[in-house]
């Protein structure tokens, strides 16, 4: 069975991915949502939550991972980190790959990735689209965040992969920095392109 086209869906904070991936759901398209999967993989009855908590006890409840009791034991901790990132990734690919496997009819699938270049995801994918806005629309609408501060934000960005370099590295940029309507016109544009290649 010929298998989708992957699309990988990356854009910085604030740039309006998640609105975008939901345009493309909207048109038909399969969307396999990355942090969907780990937020699934380590809440209530998570897979992965006994592996968790061997490798960090007391970091998990009934509720599933304490996000703050976690984060606590591997901000900085770059090790840490990494025996973290070491249980996830292998989970999530698993997801991704039973994913493609449910799609495998579908012309197109949208991997929605917020880290796709800072973890390597873009290996996995056939094309890369970036959703991009001008600077000063991506700080007003982080900052209209419920407790979002100019000094956190300058934190996440400094993590993140310049946006002009993640659109400089896109197959397709989707400018979000208009109206919504016009954003979506731009999707099903992508897509009805991509689909009949």
């Amino acid at each position: 069975m010929k298998q989708p086209l992957v699309l990988g869906l990356t854009g910085s904070i604030g740039m309006g991915k998640s609105t975008v991936a939901a345009m493309f759901a909207a048109a038909g398209v399969p969307v396999f949502d990355a942090d969907a999967e780990v937020r699934a993989l380590q809440g209530p009855d998570g897979e992965l939550l006994a592996a968790i908590e061997a490798e960090f006890p007391g970091s998990t409840g009934a509720e599933g991972v304490r996000r703050d009791a976690l984060g606590a034991r591997v901000f900085g901790d770059a090790e840490a980190l990494a025996r973290l990132e070491a249980l996830i990734h292998p989970a999530v690919g698993r997801r991704r790959a039973e994913f493609l496997v449910a799609h495998a009819g579908a012309p197109l699938a949208l991997f929605d990735i917020p880290l796709l270049f800072e973890k390597g995801g873009y290996e996995a994918v056939d094309r890369i689209v970036v959703v991009s806005a001008p600077a000063e629309v991506q700080r007003a609408r982080v900052l209209a965040r419920p407790g979002m501060t100019p000094e956190k934000f300058a934190r996440i960005l400094a993590l993140q992969t310049p946006d002009a370099e993640k659109r400089a590295r896109a197959d397709h940029v989707i400018d979000t920095g208009v109206s919504l309507g016009e954003t979506e016109r731009e999707v099903r544009a992508l897509i009805a392109e991509l689909s009949s290649d």
